[in-house]
C-alpha cells in the first residue's frame, strides 16, 4: 500500500509529490483458515480468500500528550472499519480505526485530560455521563475489547464506587473499572451491516467457503443427516455437528468471574 509523505507544521500538512511505502505500518498476514495448531479444523467454512497485508492498528494509543493529525482515511480489508494514518509531531506514524465525522485534518490526542472530542482517548473517569464512546478495555492495561466493529458505540450511564456502567451495543448493562480507557465517539462505517454481498464469488474473496445445512449432510459427518428424501432433522432440538443444543442454548460458564459486573444480560435470541 502506497500513501503519501507528509510534515507537521501548525498551519498546514505540506503534500510532496514523491510516494513511498511505509513497510513498518504492514506486515504479513497468515491466516489460519479456522485450523487449530495440529491442523484440525476448529471453525468450519473458512479457506481461500484474497492475500492481503495486515495494517499494524494502535488500540492501546499509548503516545500520551502527543497531538496526532489524520493525514487519510483508507480502507482495510481486514475490518469492516476504515483506518485513519495519524502524523505525530514527533514524526511517527500509526493507523487507528477511523471514528464518524472524522474528517482528513483534524487534530486527535491520547491522555488524562485531553478534550472530550471524537477520536481522543481518556480513562473512563473524566469523559461525562451519556457520551457515546468506543474501544474500550474490560480490564486496565488489557487492550480494548469492547465495540470495535463498524458503527458501534458504547454509552456511560453511571459511574459509581471506582466503576463505571456501561450500556453496550447488544443491550448488555455491565460494570467496568473507571481507569479503564476508551475512544471518544461512534466507530466509522455505520452502514456496514446494509452491504450486499451480490454473489457467491465475493464470499469466497473475503474467506468464507460455502455453509452447508446439517440435514443434506452424510450422517458420520452431522447429527441432523441421513434419512429418505427431505427428512427432519430426527433430534427433539437442533444440535451442532459435535451433538450440543443450539439456538438460544446458553453457553456461558456459571461460575465465570465477571457475573457480578454485570447488571442486565443482553437478550438472547432463539
Amino acid at each position: 500500500m502506497y500513501f503519501y509523505s507528509f510534515s507537521y507544521t501548525d498551519s498546514k500538512i505540506t503534500i510532496p509529490s514523491k510516494k513511498f511505502k511505509n513497510k513498518k505500518l504492514l506486515t504479513s498476514n497468515h491466516r489460519k483458515f479456522g485450523r487449530n495448531n495440529q491442523g484440525q479444523i476448529t471453525c468450519r467454512h473458512r479457506g481461500g480468500g484474497h492475500k492481503r497485508l495486515y495494517r499494524k492498528i494502535e488500540f492501546f494509543r499509548k503516545k500520551l500528550n502527543l497531538v496526532g493529525r489524520v493525514i487519510s482515511i483508507e480502507y482495510d480489508p481486514n475490518r469492516n472499519v476504515d483506518i485513519a494514518i495519524i502524523l505525530y509531531k514527533n514524526g511517527g506514524y500509526t493507523y487507528i480505526t477511523s471514528t464518524k465525522d472524522l474528517k482528513i485534518g483534524m487534530n486527535v490526542v491520547a491522555g488524562f485530560r485531553a478534550s472530550i472530542k471524537i477520536g481522543n482517548a481518556l480513562p473512563l473517569w473524566n469523559i461525562p455521563l451519556g457520551t457515546n464512546i468506543h474501544h474500550v478495555e474490560l480490564n486496565p492495561g488489557k487492550g480494548r475489547q469492547l465495540a470495535r466493529s463498524a458503527g458501534t458505540s458504547v454509552q456511560i450511564i453511571a459511574r459509581e464506587n471506582n466503576y463505571v456502567t456501561l450500556r453496550l451495543p447488544s443491550g448488555e448493562i455491565r460494570l467496568v473499572p473507571c481507569n479503564c480507557w476508551a475512544t471518544i465517539g461512534q466507530v466509522d462505517n455505520v452502514e456496514a451491516s446494509n452491504r450486499k454481498i451480490g454473489k457467491a464469488g465475493r464470499m469466497r474473496w473475503l474467506g468464507w467457503r460455502p455453509r452447508v445445512r446439517g440435514s443434506v449432510i452424510n450422517p458420520v459427518d452431522h447429527p441432523h443427516g441421513g434419512g429418505e428424501g427431505r427428512c427432519p432433522i430426527g433430534r427433539k432440538n437442533p444440535v451442532t455437528p459435535w451433538g450440543k443444543p443450539r439456538l438460544g442454548v446458553k453457553t456461558r460458564r456459571q461460575k465465570k468471574y465477571s457475573n457480578t459486573l454485570i447488571l442486565r444480560r443482553r437478550k438472547l435470541i432463539p
